[in-house]
Order: C-alpha cells, then structure tokens, then sequence
C-alpha cells in the first residue's frame, strides 16, 4: 500500500471514515457514511464525498457505482493499515534493531505476550514453507 514513498497516516476525518468502512465490513454510500459520523459532529455530504473520493485514489478504499451513486468499501484492515505504519516506521530508521529493541521494551505485558505468540507463529510457518 505505501509503496516506496512515506506512508502518511490517516488525518482525524479520513481515520473516522476508514472506522466506519471497517466497522461496516460491507460497501457504504457515501449517506450512509455521512449518516454514521452525524452521531459525532455535523459534516457536509461533498466533504465526506470528497474525502472518500481521495482515500479511493489513494487506493485505501473500493469503489463501485450503483446506480448514480458510488458504494465504498475498505479496501484493506484495520490490521492491514497498522502493519503498514509500523512497516513505514522501521523503513525510516537506519538502526531497525535498535528500534525494534525499543519498541518491544515501551509495550504492556500482553501486548509483549501477543507478539510473542506471532513471532513464533511466524517463524513455525516459515520453517514449514521451506521444509517443503
């Protein structure tokens, strides 16, 4: 999704939309969106349009036309979106270890544990794709 370029995260409007994409799990208006944000504060339906309309070339989302009207979609998970930050944040230190070290030292108990359980995961996983 980043590609070779800096991945620059979500600004609050893009974040609260992709929310309610995500939340969804399905393709929404752009109503339908508008509607799920008014919960939260009032917005024009053309700043929510045009908001969509750049995420969608941005390649964050899908698109397509019902009708006269477009329907969007997610087009990548919450999980997806933060892997490619903390991928972009490694990409941008010349010390990945270090940042790594320190990253791992500054997160709870459970999230250490969490990623514990992945790593191993992973490592089991890549130890079977190559004993094949």
């Amino acid at each position: 999704m980043a590609g070779s370029r800096r991945l620059r995260p979500f600004g609050e409007l893009e974040a609260a939309i992709m929310e309610r994409l995500w939340e969804a799990g399905a393709q929404r208006s752009v109503r339908e969106v508008v509607d799920a944000l008014q919960t939260r504060r009032p917005l024009a339906y053309t700043t929510v349009m045009t908001v969509l309309d750049n995420l969608f070339r941005k390649g964050w989302v899908t698109r397509e036309l019902d009708g006269r009207a477009w329907r969007y979609e997610a087009a990548v998970t919450r999980q997806e979106y933060a892997a490619a930050l903390m991928n972009d944040a490694l990409a941008g230190t010349s010390d990945r270890a270090g940042a790594l070290a320190k990253f791992v030292e500054e997160i709870d108990a459970e999230d250490a544990d969490v990623l514990s359980r992945a790593l191993a995961d992973a490592l089991a996983q890549r130890r079977r794709e190559a004993g094949r």
